[in-house]
């Protein structure tokens, strides 16, 4: 089968860089058998890479503008290294995540983190994209998970569906 551009985006996406597990698990169903490629800061990750460990947690916390936040949260821990064989297929990658299913329960929506080292290198956090099938592999470009200020973020979001309506003023009041 041959797949061009983004995997199909799953329902309810709304930030295609910043996709949940249930959305990536979706995305990856259909190319089994191709090799995954993570991509971050502007290199793949090498052949031998290893999905050390999947956490579930469940947050509870308060904002900077003292408002209680909570959310779920999947991080999944890649380590960087070459080892002699491929990259692994999405098939085999499916296989480990339900493994962890089976044991952990993963809200399919929550918010998806990646831990990525090459075991030299501090941990960084990065965010997943939509796959992508491109020369005959699934890549998922991961990039930096940046700090946010919530309030800020409700703000915005306001701002912006309250003059993406019809016949709103630019600023809801």
């Amino acid at each position: 089968m041959t797949l061009q551009g983004n995997i199909g985006a799953p329902a309810g996406a709304t930030d295609p860089d910043d996709i949940s597990i249930g959305g990536l698990l979706s995305a990856l169903d259909g190319a089994a058998d191709l090799p995954l490629v993570f991509s971050y800061d502007g290199q793949d990750v090498q052949p031998g890479y290893h999905v050390t460990e999947v956490k579930a947690g469940r947050f509870e916390a308060l904002d900077c503008g003292a408002n209680p936040e909570s959310w779920t949260e999947i991080f999944i821990q890649l380590w960087d290294v070459n080892e002699d064989r491929s990259h692994m297929p999405a098939g085999r990658f499916l296989k480990i995540i339900g493994k962890v299913i089976a044991h952990v329960a993963l809200d399919q929506t929550a918010k998806l983190t990646f831990e990525v080292s090459d075991g030299a290198r501090p941990m960084q956090l990065y965010r997943a994209a939509l796959p992508r099938v491109e020369g005959g592999v699934v890549r998922v470009i991961l990039s930096p998970r940046p700090a946010s200020c919530k309030p800020r973020d409700r703000w915005l979001q306001e701002r912006n569906t309250c003059s993406a309506a019809p016949g709103a003023k630019p600023c809801c009041g």
